[in-house]
């Protein structure tokens, strides 16, 4: 237990002094690191705590283990929260006592670089909870995205999804290459995209906004026909063209290199956000 509390902490310290470097604190390194606390037990941890968040394996008899000892140990009104990237509220607090204030609060990987949260409620969560955790996670520089309901994959995953889908197809049909994908993302859309999204970026691209532009592109769109051949088989040889096409590009070693290189240009954006955002 020693050896993973101290792997956790020397990892916290590597993130906030990266962050630190990228300009992306408000407070000095040590005053936040001056508020995490290592604990040697469950109870330990949950004392006097109003927000918990767990980030358990992906693996509902874990969740189900988990949250339960959270249960028994967390303070009558403290909010709980999962991380889970996609089981369902209703699977994973079905077994709860107090499942009204649980709910999944999901973010995107690195976490602490992308300020997007999903909050997903069950069918038992309430709506105190649901605003005190919004609250929380909005007072620590999160931007939340708050489902009315929970849906297989919640939002960033089923539009990921989608992309993903339609991005393997093209490779699938030999119509563009791997890498020519990731750069239509990458300097193309992505660009857009991370300033406005895809309902502002049409509102903005029709003089009379988003009823006009519907009707001068719908037609275009309903004759490409998207998504009415099915999924892609991202299992199938495709698969092999873009692992070929990536291990061309990057050894499977060079990965945790590139990951680090990935995070410094995702710090460069979070303070361009965040400039844009202090400026609003």
């Amino acid at each position: 237990m020693d050896g993973v509390v101290e792997t956790s902490l020397s990892q916290t310290r590597q993130l906030v002094s990266d962050m630190d470097g990228a300009g992306l604190l408000s407070e000095t390194p040590e005053a936040i690191l001056s508020r995490i606390n290592p604990c040697s037990s469950l109870s330990e941890a949950l004392s006097g705590a109003d927000y918990i968040q767990e980030n358990t394996p992906e693996r509902i008899e874990v969740k189900h283990d988990v949250l339960t000892a959270i249960e028994a140990n967390a303070q009558p009104d403290a909010v709980i929260a999962s991380s889970t990237s996609g089981l369902l509220p209703s699977a994973m607090f079905e077994n709860i006592a107090s499942a009204r204030r649980c709910l999944v609060a999901h973010p995107l990987n690195p976490p602490h670089l992308i300020p997007a949260v999903e909050l997903v409620p069950g069918p038992a969560t309430d709506a105190a909870s649901l605003h005190t955790a919004r609250m929380i996670l909005e007072e620590t520089g999160h931007v939340v995205v708050t489902l009315q309901r929970e849906i297989a994959g919640f939002v960033m995953n089923r539009l990921q999804g989608a992309v993903l889908d339609e991005a393997f197809r093209l490779v699938e049909q030999g119509i563009v290459g791997p890498e020519d994908v990731d750069i239509a993302l990458r300097d193309g859309l992505a660009m857009r995209w991370s300033v406005v999204g895809p309902f502002e970026t049409i509102d903005l691209n029709a003089p009379g906004g988003v009823f006009d532009y519907i009707d001068r592109y719908g037609p275009m769109y309903d004759d490409l026909s998207i998504g009415s051949e099915g999924r892609a088989d991202w299992k199938g040889p495709v698969r092999d063209v873009v692992t070929a096409d990536r291990r061309a590009r990057l050894a499977v070693d060079q990965i945790p290199a590139r990951t680090k290189w990935r995070d410094a240009r995702l710090a460069e954006i979070a303070r361009n956000h965040l400039d844009k955002r202090e400026k609003s």
